[in-house]
Parts: structure tokens; sequence; C-alpha cells
């Protein structure tokens, strides 16, 4: 599916980059009905019936019929605790989870949070480590990818057991590759750049790669930088105007100057093509498979190629389930342990939705193996990294975007770009 305004805004305010890059999560307005239980609530009195739990999601597109599938048959699952799903609209998600935080009224006892997202909610106190509950419940750090749980253990302290891991991928068009004799997926630059100009036709409007100069580029770009070893952050200082950056800039601007993509691609303009059969690669994220699929495309996806010259990395987003640090009901914390520990063996729901999950256990499981899209989408794993962990993130690094679309339209030199977007961002960190 297309990736959705409600994911982009989030990806936006990240590095946006989603994420990102976000799922995938859409833009319908889920409501939030049933959403004024208090914490610890019990169905009835005298502590009998169902303890009630509070869980909200930012999955309001199709994504959210997955994850309400796994609540429910949770739900019937035991007759201890049952989950009651609230889904915030995306766009507007982490505006309504600060309200709730801040003020107490009506906060979530469970929420879904972007792994990026993490250190800012530490950093303001109001998230609860999860090593208690886990170790409660028989859930381990091993037991899942170990890329999200690293960026989510901060100080020594675990606060994010993850869902999924959603990192930049590459589609392609088999009929326009059968069509062009290329066999294989391309795997670096050299394969990548042979495998574009043949697949470019501009008499029939067909192009092997068409460029974005806007969303997904919060995946992209990161993806690149890495890649060519360079840096988003140094350690000190914003690090993306560097000669390593800039390099990616001026190979993105390259291929509309070689001709193998138009130069004046708009928003969703690189998907439309795809769709039409005009576009033989995208890069973009395991949310657009529900649309791909929905079109009847002959498509394949395979990892990011190693574009740079350093190293395979690739730039990804990660759903991960944190506690309010509001939430002190023992009733209630068992509760989400047992629902933890029931997701880490029973998320193929959340497979189905395009997601590559993380916990291992499903990930080796020959249900999930025999998922084509989602196995090629968890090969790029071992390469994930995250947005720099780095207070208010978003804002220091939203100058990128614009400054990134003015160079990769023409309008702009690469250099020139990357330094104003590094004055910007350091004009940001002082306010």
């Amino acid at each position: 599916m297309r990736m959705s305004k409600g994911f982009k805004s989030v990806a936006m305010a990240f590095i946006v980059l989603c994420l990102v890059i976000v799922t995938g999560c859409g833009n319908a307005n889920g409501g939030n009905n049933g959403g004024n239980e208090a914490s610890g609530n019990t169905a009835a009195s005298g502590g009998k019936g169902k303890t009630d739990i509070l869980f909200w999601t930012p999955f309001s597109g199709a994504d959210g019929e997955f994850m309400k599938k796994i609540v429910e048959k949770y739900n019937s699952s035991q007759d201890q605790y049952k989950l009651k799903m609230v889904v915030q609209p995306n766009g507007e998600y982490y505006k309504q989870l600060d309200v709730a935080l801040s003020t107490g009224k009506e906060s979530p006892e469970l929420a879904v949070m972007h792994v990026d997202q993490i250190p800012t909610y530490v950093n303001k106190g109001q998230l609860n480590p999860m090593d208690e509950l886990a170790a409660t419940a028989g859930v381990k750090k091993e037991d899942y990818v170990d890329a999200p749980v690293k960026y989510a253990t901060i100080e020594g302290k675990w606060y994010g057991i993850p869902l999924d891991v959603h990192p930049l991928v590459m589609y392609y068009n088999k009929d326009l590759f059968e069509k062009a004799g290329i066999t294989a997926a391309p795997t670096n630059r050299a394969e990548f750049e042979a495998a574009v100009e043949k697949l470019t036709d501009k008499s029939k409007g067909v192009y092997g790669y068409v460029l974005p100069t806007l969303w997904p580029q919060q995946f992209i770009f990161p993806t690149l930088v890495w890649q060519n070893g360079g840096e988003l952050w140094n350690g000190t200082d914003v690090a993306y105007n560097s000669p390593e950056a800039v390099e990616m800039v001026q190979w993105l601007r390259g291929l509309v100057e070689k001709g193998v993509s138009p130069g004046d691609v708009q928003q969703d303009g690189e998907n439309t093509l795809f769709l039409q059969g005009k576009n033989a690669i995208q890069f973009n994220g395991p949310w657009m498979k529900g649309q791909f699929d929905e079109a009847g495309l002959n498509y394949g996806v395979a990892p990011v190629p190693q574009i740079g010259k350093a190293k395979q990395a690739v730039f990804a987003g990660s759903h991960n389930f944190v506690v309010p640090k509001t939430v002190t009901d023992a009733n209630v914390v068992a509760g989400i342990g047992d629902f933890l520990k029931y997701v880490a063996s029973n998320s193929m729901d959340w497979a189905a939705s395009g997601q590559a999950v993380a916990s291992k256990a499903m990930l080796e499981s020959e249900e999930f193996k025999a998922l084509e899209i989602q196995s090629n989408v968890a090969k790029s794993f071992d390469h994930v990294q995250f947005a720099p962990n780095v207070l208010n993130w978003a804002t220091i690094s939203d100058p990128i975007w614009g400054e990134l679309s003015s160079a990769l339209l023409g309008k702009k030199d690469a250099q020139k770009a990357m330094d104003d977007a590094a004055a910007k961002s350091r004009q940001a960190m002082k306010k």
C-alpha cells in the first residue's frame, strides 16, 4: 500500500526519519471509544472478573485490523485479563499521548511506541523500565532481534519490547526485469547502475529508478550516508554535510542527469509510476506490500543494495510496547506481561500485515519463512540502524529534508544544500 500521510507525519517528526517510517500506520480516525477505564480497573468488585488493561496504538489504517485480531485472540485465550485496544489517529498519536501522560487522564497502561521515540520519553521520566515485568513474564532480551533491544536499553534498563522491525527495502518489477534480461536483484552500486540503465526505456516512459525528492528520503538518505561511511550525528554535532554524505546526494542527483530517472518527481510520484509499471525499482518500506498486492503487481522484494563504499547498512523503524510510569497496579502489570509473552509466540497475524516481526521464535518458524515478502524483509535485520539517540532529534534534523529536496531537484548544489541544512540544525540546537 502507498505509505499513508499519517505515517509520513510521524516519520517526519522523527528524522522523522518514521518512523518513518513508521508502518505502516494509516490515517483513518480510529476514535477513542472504550478508553475511559482507570488503571487496574477490574470488571467486577471483590477482585472477580477480568482486569482491564487500556492499550493504545497508532494503527489507524489497515494494519489496525491485524493488531485487533491479536488482541481479540488473546482476550479469548484466557479469563484473567482483557485488553481494551484504543486506536489514536497516527498523525496525532504522540500529541494525544503527551497529553495523557502529562495529565494522567485516560492514560494508557500499555502503548505502542516507535523505537526512536523511546529515549525522549525516558528523558521525560514517563516510561517504566520493562526488566522486572519481562523477567516475571518469562520474556528475555535474547528472544528478540538485537537492534531494537539495544536501542531501547538506556543506562542499563530496558524500556521497549519490540513488535517488529521495518527497514527500507528494494521493490522491483519482475516483468520489467525479465524483459531487460536481468535475472537477479542488484546487490551493489555497480549492479544497480547497470540494471537501471537496462531497465530505462524513455520512448515508453519507463525508468529504471524514479528518484523521490521528498518522502521516503527520510529512510533513503540515512541509509546511503551510513553505507558510505558517514554519520548523521558524530557524537557532538550534526554531520550530514560531510564528504561521505554529500557524495551520496550527488550520486542520487546523478541518476537524473544520466536519464534513468525523471527530474521533477513530486510526492508519491515514484510510487504512482511503480504501480503503472513505468518505474522498475523503488526503495520503500514493508508497509507497501498491501497496496502492491491489491494492485496485482508482479513484484519482488530484496535488501537495499550497498550503494555506499564502506558497508552494508539500512535505516529502519520499529514498533515497541512500552509501559507508562504511572502504571503501578500489580494486576495490570501482570496482565501486560502475560500479553507480551503471548505476542512473542503469537504474532503471525502481525506478519500478515506485511511486517517482519521482531520475535526470534516467529522469525525462525516455518510459517514465517513461508512468507516470501516478509522473510526477505527480515534479511536486512543484521544491518539495520535507527535514528541517532539524540534528544529532540526530530527538530534538529528537520532542515535536512527541504534542503535535500532542493539538491535532488537540481535547484541547489549538493554541498551548499547540506551545509545549509547543518547550519539550520545548529540554530535549532541553540533554542
